[in-house]
């Protein structure tokens, strides 16, 4: 009996220490899971809808999250289980993605499957992020913010390059500016100029 009740014990606090790392899943209740409260009901709608279009012509699950905190765990943790949980995307595909904002903590995360990591890079997920959410965050339209970043994460997964102001696209190999020379006009140009 009294080395049972020390691994009892033990066994107790292990356990307990368990269950408080886990992060308290919040239920799937659509496309939209507005569980820190910033969104209001037109954009939720706005916001489901054009997520549900997204689907129908792609098969690809996009889901916007927010949480009034991250419970001590990181975003990539959350991210993470909140995908395994909710098994966003299809199955076989792994063709989801998640925007996490986690409104106490300051965090914002686009957690994407497998399936859509050569489309929706960590990249790409940073400069949305950086360019569009973050900026609309600063000036207090959380609606905003979500939405047009999660308008971009539509247009990057179907194939739109991603602008944001002061950036240019990379022109694509064998194109160049208009009325720019290239390096073909340049050797042109040194044999006339040596051979006049």
């Amino acid at each position: 009996m009294t080395r049972t009740l020390p691994l009892f014990l033990a066994l107790l606090f292990w356990a307990g220490s368990l269950l408080a790392q886990t992060f308290e899943v919040p239920a799937l209740t659509g496309r939209v899971v507005d569980q820190a409260e910033l969104l209001d009901t037109q954009t939720k709608a706005r916001l489901t809808s054009m997520l549900a279009a997204h689907e129908q012509a792609t098969g690809e699950q996009v889901v916007v999250v927010t949480l009034p905190d991250l419970q001590d765990r990181s975003i990539e943790e959350v991210g993470l289980q909140l995908g395994r949980e909710w098994g966003i995307g299809q199955k076989d595909e792994d063709s989801g993605a998640l925007l996490i904002v986690a409104r106490d903590d300051r965090k914002i995360r686009i957690e994407v499957g497998y399936g859509l990591e050569g489309r929706l890079t960590d990249a790409q997920s940073s400069v949305i992020i950086s360019s569009i959410i973050t900026p609309a965050f600063q000036q207090g339209d959380f609606a905003r913010g979500i939405t047009d970043g999660t308008a971009a994460i539509i247009r990057v997964l179907g194939g739109d390059p991603l602008q944001t102001a002061g950036m240019q696209p990379a022109m694509p190999m064998g194109q160049q500016e208009p009325g720019g020379l290239g390096i073909l006009g340049f050797f042109l140009m040194l044999v006339a100029i040596f051979v006049i």
